[in-house]
């Protein structure tokens, strides 16, 4: 096995710096810096563009990856095809370390920035990417703890289609409030499963569920005064308690894994705040599974304690989207552009 230390020099200099203190930035701290980190669904092939070429420590994360996968990853990312990229196993590394490369690539081009940065947050799956950046979580264990979180998710939602049951889906409500949306899902759910489970940002949150139940979700909140319903493409209905046969097998790989206290707060989904101690950080890294995404409340943390620059760093431009309709005086660059 190759050592991270001896492919990854910006990598393991933030996961192996646990010195600084863990305090989240505060509003006498005007002008602190964010990384964000974003989940499932940023993936699209062809990611890698030209901005991984030419920097080691960026192509060093996907051979070392693929060592550990036992596929070429950055082949996939590259050259698809686009239905092995979406699976949920293969998607979930592939943004992981798509963003650790990105992550690299900001390290050289703007390292003041990336020094500067205080406090961090993921969209589900990308917290685990927060982890990595905060140094709770070495770039190898992040890599196999995620691998096992794809692998689970997409088996538990097969095999619920096996027993001649429902995978289920996601659907987003655009136009909604989430007291609204939440009594609508009561409303829909006639005994099947049916949750709100991301809240993004305001007028877009995601409910998940049976397919039957989603689609009586689609028809009342559209009848009810919502803009749009997107139906999400996604392998099952994620974060819902349909995913705990996932939850269990996540749970058990956490529990064989190395996870210090972060050099910087990590603001977990869970509950929109920043955590310490490693047996909570995996507790709640289980929990997020079917839980719901707390992501608007995340970023009202980052601004309610002095967060003014946030970067997006990895594929796609989701949450800088999110974040303008959160707060368009709030300044978010990202990486790639």
């Amino acid at each position: 096995m190759i050592p991270v230390a001896a492919v990854t020099p910006g990598i393991t200099a933030a996961i192996t710096s646990n010195t600084a203190p863990h305090m989240a930035p505060t509003a006498d701290a005007p002008g602190a810096v964010a990384l964000l980190f974003p989940g499932q669904g940023a993936q699209t092939v062809g990611m890698l563009g030209d901005w991984c070429d030419g920097h080691p420590a960026a192509a060093a994360l996907f051979e070392r990856a693929a060592d550990i996968l036992g596929y070429d990853l950055a082949a996939i990312c590259r050259t698809g095809p686009a239905e092995r990229l979406n699976a949920t196993s293969v998607s979930q590394p592939a943004i992981l370390v798509t963003s650790l490369a990105a992550l690299e690539v900001l390290r050289g081009r703007d390292p003041d920035l990336v020094g500067r940065a205080s406090i961090t947050a993921g969209l589900s799956l990308g917290e685990y990417t927060a982890l990595v950046f905060a140094g709770a979580i070495d770039f190898d264990s992040a890599v196999r703890l995620v691998d096992v979180r794809g692998r689970a998710m997409q088996e538990c939602a097969g095999k619920r289609n096996a027993d001649g049951g429902t995978a289920g889906g996601m659907v987003a409500v655009l136009g909604m409030d989430r007291d609204r949306l939440t009594e609508l899902c009561g409303q829909c759910r006639e005994g099947d499963v049916l949750e709100v489970a991301n809240v993004l940002c305001p007028g877009n949150i995601v409910v998940s569920g049976t397919d039957s139940a989603c689609r009586r979700l689609e028809a009342a909140a559209l009848a009810a005064g919502a803009m749009k319903c997107v139906r999400l493409e996604v392998a099952g209905a994620f974060h819902t308690v349909l995913m705990r046969e996932a939850v269990e097998r996540l749970t058990a790989a956490l529990a064989g894994t190395a996870i210090r206290p972060p050099r910087i707060p990590v603001v977990s989904n869970v509950d929109a705040r920043p955590h310490a101690d490693p047996d909570e950080i995996r507790g709640l890294l289980a929990r997020q599974v079917c839980g719901v995404v707390e992501w608007h409340e995340s970023m009202a943390y980052l601004l309610a304690n002095g967060v003014r620059t946030m970067c997006e760093v990895g594929p796609g431009r989701v949450l800088r989207g999110l974040l303008k309709r959160i707060d368009r005086s709030v300044a978010c660059s990202g990486m790639p552009e």
